[in-house]
């Protein structure tokens, strides 16, 4: 039986699974969404910047802001957990540039408006095969149980392959 691996070696290739997958999309870079990694736990994080309102009015965050980052939270979710149990199980991270689910439709409930501060999301894989996988995606900003939005996306797989 093969001793386990320190915790500095696990930990190490588990944020470079993220970093790869985060770093591959420059939209991602250009909202400054940001993942915070608990174990197997991904929560999203949208830091607010002022170009991010839509309505100055009220002020609101765009629509489209709020939809841009449910749809990044629910695809880096999923491509986390999938990849997570071949690296956790073989130690080998994806061979080349990781290809992330296409989205097949996308379902946004906006709830309340989006306030000028930082905004949380938090994905939940119901379902994934090999071909194709559901997501539920909750978004919040300063209490976790008064959500601001909330979306299901259907999202085409693709092919995994992990290194020898």
């Amino acid at each position: 039986m093969k001793p386990p691996e320190p915790v500095h070696v696990i930990k190490r290739r588990r944020e470079a699974l993220l970093r790869s997958l985060v770093d591959g999309v420059p939209y991602i870079r250009y909202l400054g969404v940001q993942f915070d990694r608990r174990g197997d736990e991904l929560t999203a994080v949208l830091p607010f910047r002022d170009d991010l309102i839509g309505n100055p009015r009220l002020p609101a965050l765009h629509g489209g802001a709020t939809a841009a980052f449910l749809e990044i939270a629910a695809m880096i979710e999923l491509s986390w957990s999938t990849l997570w149990d071949g690296v956790e199980a073989d130690g080998a991270l994806p061979d080349g540039p990781l290809r992330l689910p296409k989205t097949i439709d996308f379902t946004i409930d906006y709830l309340r408006a989006g306030l000028p501060r930082d905004a949380y999301a938090r994905a939940r894989v119901n379902r994934s095969g090999r071909r194709y996988a559901s997501v539920h995606v909750e978004a919040w900003q300063d209490n976790r149980a008064r959500l601001f939005a909330q979306a299901t996306g259907h999202f085409l797989m693709p092919p995994v392959e992990l290194k020898p």
